[in-house]
């Protein structure tokens, strides 16, 4: 496709002309953001964002000897802290859909495409590349332990809220600009359940999910948490199917589903 005279943050959009990003939440990702950045399919994508939580490594020199544009946070947010900025830094560079790929290159980043296309053809607000669906997770390193409690997982949060998922744990997800101003993303927390609260989210403000398989891989340089934060997280994640459901029956009124605009991200928010 040729390309367009664009004012804009973003060069020519590409695909369906809605401008799509690919955010990077990055930590101590020196040694695999080469590549996870090369397989990106840049004929579709506008643009590639990338923070940096504080890394003790080479992570951002990397980026930037890349050419991805990138911020650094000045002290370590957290996994969820570090996706509020990249949001935030997509709304405000005029992104139409944004792809949160992690620079682990655990997850196939030519999914990109497909992932986008399933927003950008107005199907779908928010898309996950699941590693449960085609049985590829245990086929590509998945633990054993952390497949059983992924299945487990989903199980209950799925009876919980009401849902069908085959995975609410994925890291690879894209999102439609509306979902990302829609939703009170501010008032998540800045850990790993981030993720999970921003599922129960969606469902709770009625968008649309749908879901890709992805292939997955695992070795020694892609991030992962201990044993004693996964057990923290699951049980934050059950938590909060719980207090959703406890909302659904209109006997609690938590702030991560309010529909404050107080709570939503902006893309006039200045960062640190």
């Amino acid at each position: 496709m040729g390309q367009f005279p664009t004012t804009s943050p973003l060069p020519a959009p590409m695909l369906h002309q809605k401008k799509i990003a690919v955010v990077m939440p990055a930590y101590r990702a020196e040694k695999t953001l080469e590549d996870c950045y090369r397989a990106i399919p840049h004929d579709v994508v506008d643009t590639v964002l990338l923070v940096d939580d504080a890394s003790d490594d080479a992570t951002a020199a990397v980026a930037q000897r890349l050419g991805i544009c990138t911020h650094l946070h000045p002290r370590n947010r957290g996994y969820g802290g570090n996706q509020k900025t990249c949001y935030t830094l997509a709304l405000q560079a005029g992104a139409d859909i944004v792809v949160m790929l992690h620079p682990d290159y655990q997850y196939e980043p030519r999914l990109i495409t497909a992932m986008a296309a399933m927003i950008a053809s107005d199907v779908y607000d928010v898309v996950l590349g699941s590693r449960i669906l085609g049985k590829t997770a245990l086929a590509g390193g998945m633990p054993r332990y952390k497949y059983v409690a992924n299945r487990v997982l989903t199980l209950l949060q799925n009876i919980l809220v009401g849902s069908k998922l085959s995975e609410f744990h994925t890291g690879y997800r894209a999102f439609s600009r509306r979902t990302l101003e829609t939703l009170p993303l501010l008032a998540n927390s800045d850990d790993f359940v981030f993720d999970n609260q921003m599922l129960v989210q969606a469902l709770a403000f009625d968008l649309r999910l749908g879901e890709i398989s992805c292939p997955t891989k695992y070795f020694p340089e892609a991030s992962s948490i201990n044993f004693r934060r996964s057990l923290r997280y699951g049980l934050s994640v059950l938590s909060t199917s719980v207090v959703y459901r406890l909302w659904k029956w209109k006997l609690v009124r938590p702030r991560f589903l309010s529909s404050e605009p107080q709570w939503r991200l902006s893309s006039e928010a200045a960062l640190q």
